[in-house]
């Protein structure tokens, strides 16, 4: 245990962990960029193409705590590393697709292998590290996020626009491999518990029965859907509300994910020691960032600006969000991990069918920036109901342990 006046050093490991979520993020988010090559390739109209998205987030939110609950007992290094492999051939099976539903399957695949590694790469993050470092591990598997917004997507697009869209995929799956190779060589070894200490599914389901892990649920689902009504939408936004070029929507894009990795390094920095208040301040600014947006994207340079500012506050409460989570699921650190990943995906679910909803009713595109600020108003309410329940909790704790310190023998009283 480091000195409390030391910064603890992060692990190689959980810079590997990053660098696989980097390409786990590409997968996710790349077919923004290439649905009408893909379209056009095999034949199906760009909804349908869309449906890709949706399958993927999907597979997310079942995967996550399907396969944790799973694999409970096993290795977690053995685990990672079979569902790292699991996601490459799901890469290699969507580049050599013959057909749309071939291509949907492997989809589904995928999105249950990064489920599933995503989860328990959380719980091995935040086990590499002491309890007062956790935001900045998980920070760091963030921070793989941030960059596959930044770089990933954006060459991704790219290499469907010149190499055809299965380029893309072939592009992923080698970056499947370099995680698989610094897993296998840099993560340690974890033998399973036995005993008392082996994992078992019933105390891990236990923590469903806490109010704070579903308020910490809630919080993270709002604050995702918040994020993910608008930037679903963000392209005719900027196009036809702000009147910009679609030359520009791909810089645009990129300086949201600048803004993305900037609001995840200052999240890591401040949330270990300032958790709630990192929570209250970030999901706050977006909230405002929103309203703002939507009162003012018919002007070109405050839609860019304001893009770039959801970047910072929208990430800069991941880190939190996710430390949150494992502080009040300490007892069940894989279903903590599950459990967060079903979150945030259910908000990438609920935010652009919320959006879609609003844009449907005539409300123009400016209305799903209000739409998300709506949503982000509701994950302020919930902190705020969490932080009163943590600090009612914590008080009568403490009023509990001095009374027993009170009452107990004159010997025994500690000074």
């Amino acid at each position: 245990m480091p000195a409390p006046t030391e910064r603890t050093r992060m692990p190689i490991a959980v810079y590997i962990l990053g660098l696989s979520v980097f390409a786990l993020g590409t997968s996710e988010f790349m077919l923004s960029g290439i649905l009408q090559p893909l379209a056009r390739d095999l034949q199906v109209s760009i909804p349908q193409a869309g449906l890709l998205v949706s399958a993927f987030a999907i597979g997310m939110v079942v995967g996550a705590p399907v396969l944790a609950a799973a694999t409970l007992r096993l290795p977690r290094r053995t685990t990672l590393i079979t569902l790292l492999a699991i996601f490459g051939l799901g890469q290699v099976a969507g580049a050599v697709a013959p057909s749309y539903g071939v291509l949907f399957v492997s989809r589904v695949v995928s999105a249950l292998a990064c489920a599933g590694f995503w989860a328990v790469g959380a719980a091995v993050a935040v086990s590499l590290v002491p309890v007062s470092a956790r935001a900045r591990a998980m920070a760091v598997m963030v921070g793989g996020l941030s960059i596959a917004n930044i770089a990933g997507v954006p060459a991704g697009a790219l290499l469907g626009q010149h190499a055809g869209w299965r380029a893309a995929f072939w592009a992923v799956a080698a970056l499947a491999v370099v995680g698989l190779i610094g897993v296998i060589t840099l993560v340690p070894f974890t033998a399973v518990p036995t005993g008392d200490d082996r994992p078992q599914l019933r105390r891990e389901l236990a923590i469903y029965k806490d109010k704070q892990v579903w308020l910490a649920l809630t919080a993270t689902a709002m604050n995702g859907a918040a994020v993910f009504a608008l930037f679903s939408y963000l392209s005719p936004l900027l196009t036809d509300t702000a009147g910009l070029a679609e030359s520009w929507v791909p810089t645009v894009l990129a300086l949201f994910g600048v803004g993305a990795l900037i609001g995840t390094f200052i999240g890591g920095r401040f949330a270990d020691a300032h958790l709630f208040g990192t929570l209250f301040v970030g999901i706050s600014a977006s909230t405002t960032v929103l309203a703002v947006l939507a009162l003012t994207a018919h002007r070109p340079v405050a839609a860019i600006g304001l893009s770039l500012m959801l970047g910072v506050t929208a990430f800069a409460t991941a880190p939190a969000l996710n430390a949150r989570m494992f502080n009040v699921a300490n007892a069940a650190p894989t279903l903590a991990g599950a459990t967060t990943t079903a979150a945030f995906n259910i908000g990438n679910t609920l935010g652009p069918w919320l959006g879609g909803l609003v844009i449907g009713a005539g409300w123009g595109y400016a209305s799903v920036a209000w739409t998300g600020a709506a949503l982000a108003a509701v994950a302020v309410a919930t902190t705020a109901v969490a932080f009163r329940l943590h600090r009612a909790t914590h008080r009568s704790r403490l009023v509990a342990s001095s009374a027993a310190v009170a009452h107990a023998p004159e010997g025994t009283k500690q000074h």
